[in-house]
């Protein structure tokens, strides 16, 4: 059934070619010339008898200026899906740079990524606000740059050859600035080249968060003698933290960024020597810091959050790198985090402190007071023993 407007379309084209004069049709339907001709010729490019001529169609105009490419859109959300199911970051920014390695033009914004991602269901946020459940940790603040660093050794890596590597990567939690070093070990040596060349690029932190590989604490035959990093630490100003051991996501911002370091520049960047491996590293570094735009950041890049919060870096004021072995520090202190289990028993690098019932399934803070000789306890800020520690 056609509705009355359709008939009367109809109508008035069938009185036209009948031979009724236009002024007394459009008098007879208080209708203007202009909607007569417009059906008229309407009806003179469909098949009259086709129908569809008397129907109304769309104002939207077929084009539209400002419009995404519909190219642009299936291919951001190919890749999209591409990287979901290998089950990496799949983002805005993944994309982006994604799209940037394929060589896509015109290249989208970061905003019209997102909005292309928000209108095909393509995003996943948490509903209500984020509540933490569990024991209570003690977790280090990072409210201006420089406050806290963490850092993680990621490898043995190879390149085409093979070559083998190690990546030292570390990261500044306020401002998501990234300093990354390879080096063909994992050795006292190359432990303290690589934080002072990042040290030299980042400034010396007030903070340094690590896991608990003998790489940065020493020899577990030796729990006392303070190895290389924790010595480069002290005599610098930084105080060193150990997160809980077999608890690899307290480093939670490294970890994520080693992620993102193996899948857009060890699986993407063909590398088959170490000048590649050292030049291909500083440019990738470069790269995050002044592209790689963070929502925790408020959209910002890493250097422009750190232009941002107007913050004077220290850095230090001697030319000759570290060497190995370094002097002992006689100042400082150096911190453990640890959750106390049933047998209650403090492990610090291998060796057993006895600890109070009362601190069963908590996390304390070990704190190694260099000039004191002493091993502080706390939990929850308030000291709760204490241990005479000699260091050798």
């Amino acid at each position: 059934m056609k509705d009355e407007m359709e008939q009367e379309r109809i109508h008035a084209v069938r009185r036209f070619r009948s031979g009724e004069k236009p002024e007394t049709i459009c008098s007879s339907l208080g209708r203007s010339r202009s909607w007569l001709y417009k059906w008229i010729q309407r009806s003179e490019h469909i098949n009259e008898n086709d129908g569809s001529w008397c129907k109304n169609r769309s104002t939207q105009p077929c084009n539209v200026g400002n419009r995404t490419p519909r190219e642009i859109v299936e291919i951001a959300k190919m890749v999209r899906l591409n990287l979901y199911n290998r089950d990496l970051f799949c983002g805005a920014q993944a994309i982006l740079w994604e799209l940037d390695d394929l060589g896509v033009e015109p290249l989208p914004s970061l905003r019209t990524i997102n909005r292309i991602l928000s209108r095909n269901g393509l995003t996943h946020r948490r509903i209500g606000k984020y509540k933490p459940k569990g024991t209570l940790y003690p977790k280090l603040p990072a409210l201006f740059p420089n406050q806290t660093h963490q850092a993680d050794l990621v490898g043995p890596c190879y390149l085409t050859g093979p070559i083998r590597f190690y990546g030292l990567n570390v990261i500044d939690v306020a401002t998501a600035r990234c300093g990354l070093h390879p080096s063909s070990s994992k050795a006292a040596q190359s432990i303290l080249d690589g934080i002072w060349a990042i040290w030299s690029r980042l400034g010396i932190p007030g903070n340094l968060q690590v896991d608990n590989a003998m790489s940065f604490f020493g020899s577990p035959t030796h729990p006392r003698g303070m190895g290389p990093l924790i010595r480069l630490c002290l005599l610098h100003g930084v105080e060193p933290w150990f997160i809980p051991m077999s608890e690899p996501w307290r480093n939670g911002v490294i970890e994520q960024f080693n992620d993102h370091y193996q899948q857009k520049f060890l699986r993407k960047v063909l590398m088959t020597s170490k000048e590649e491996l050292r030049t291909g590293t500083l440019a990738f570094e470069q790269r995050h810091n002044s592209k790689y735009r963070y929502s925790k950041l408020g959209g910002k890049t890493p250097l422009k959050s750190l232009s941002a919060a107007k913050i004077t870096l220290k850095f230090s004021n001697l030319d000759e790198k570290p060497r190995h072995r370094l002097e002992k520090p006689e100042v400082g202190c150096y911190h453990l985090v640890r959750l106390i289990r049933s047998n209650l028993k403090l492990n610090i690098f291998g060796e057993l402190f006895p600890v109070s019932p009362s601190l069963m399934f908590e996390y304390v803070v070990a704190t190694i007071d260099v000039k004191e000789q002493k091993l502080k306890i706390f939990l929850d800020k308030t000291q709760v023993d204490e241990f005479d520690y000699k260091l050798r």
